[in-house]
């Protein structure tokens, strides 16, 4: 018995990033594309929780051809870029871009196209680490406190220390100071 092949299902996804602006551009392309379903979004491009764009990434099948009119509708970064391709491939679907035609995934020289995805994602995301790493040092060395404030002033630790080297307990310290229990303990370390 032959196996049947998925029926393929174009989709298409468009987004503003800016309201006062209308879709209907990107619309009139995708239909003329044959996206027969298209998923409209009014979102920043850069918040991971595009409502829109989640749906179609779950709904998508075997076969299924995911269309854009310009890479940057679907993606602020090349690691944001791949990370969302990489779900389409993955899920046995293709992606095409009308505007830049080395992104479709159904040729050779689109998956070649991705491969490099991958490698410049790799690399933004070691540079961002770097960055980090740099500018938290720089901070440091700056005496700048890192992480959460801290949710008693010197003076109430220096109290709390000299309270509990008297024999409060944990619990009274915590209640008095209206903090965690861990908090005060931390205090000794």
């Amino acid at each position: 018995m032959a196996e049947s092949k998925p029926q393929t299902r174009r989709l298409g996804y468009a987004r503003l990033s800016t309201y006062g602006q209308t879709l209907d551009a990107q619309l009139k392309q995708l239909r003329r594309a044959g996206c027969t379903k298209i998923y409209r979004e009014k979102a920043n491009g850069a918040r991971p929780d595009r409502r829109k764009l989640l749906k179609l990434l779950n709904a998508l099948a075997p076969g299924d051809v995911v269309t854009v009119t310009r890479i940057d509708r679907l993606a602020r970064s090349t690691f944001d870029l791949f990370g969302i391709v990489k779900r389409i491939v993955d899920a046995k679907a293709e992606f095409r871009s009308l505007a830049e035609p080395w992104a479709d995934t159904g040729t050779r020289t689109g998956r070649l196209m991705i491969a490099v995805l991958r490698g410049l994602a790799d690399v933004e995301r070691d540079l961002i680490r770097t960055r980090t790493a740099e500018g938290r040092s720089r901070a440091k060395a700056r005496g700048q406190h890192m992480g959460r404030p801290s949710k008693l002033t010197e003076t109430q630790k220096a109290e709390a220390r000299q309270r509990r080297a008297e024999g409060a307990t944990l619990n009274e310290l915590a209640r008095s100071y209206d903090v965690s229990k861990s908090t005060i303990s931390r205090l000794a370390a």
